[in-house]
């Protein structure tokens, strides 16, 4: 009987779940205003929170971004194509010369790299998405202003 309890017990000490992995979590993030992102490119609301940053094994940046309702975000380009996930919410996306195109929860939009773009919340939901990114800096352009914002009308 104790040597069958070796023969079952041994492999799975032996191959038991590894608990040195680093493993963290986006949910239940702390939308707190005091722990929001500096207004540097954007006006409102938004909560940045860096989930895995580029080094020499993977070459892209994922960041949780959340911009509460009526947010805008500043127009920017990146060096490598950028990939949005939104997980929550709805938002506005335009690329430089389109039109101005609402993107909801379940929603994956690629921009291609170069491209000038804006991404935010609508004037009346919040959004949280995920950005990937290559490990370029962020190339801001032009500003959003407030009143151009505002004027967005999206049928």
């Amino acid at each position: 009987m104790k040597l069958l309890y070796l023969m079952v017990s041994l492999p799975l000490i032996t191959f038991g779940q590894e608990t040195s992995y680093n493993i963290s979590s986006f949910l239940n993030q702390d939308l707190a205003l005091e722990k929001k992102a500096p207004n540097t490119h954007y006006i409102g609301n938004a909560w940045l929170s860096s989930l895995v940053r580029a080094d020499d094994d993977f070459n892209y940046n994922i960041t949780l971004a959340t911009f509460g309702a009526n947010s805008t975000l500043d127009w920017h380009k990146h060096k490598t194509s950028q990939v949005l996930v939104i997980v929550e919410g709805s938002g506005y996306y335009q690329e430089k010369g389109k039109d101005v195109r609402v993107v909801n929860k379940g929603d994956v939009i690629k921009c291609d790299k170069d491209i000038e773009h804006w991404h935010s919340s609508t004037h009346d939901s919040m959004v949280s998405y995920l950005a990937i990114y290559g490990a370029s800096q962020t190339q801001w352009t032009d500003k959003l202003t407030k009143e151009v914002y505002d004027k967005i009308k999206v049928e």
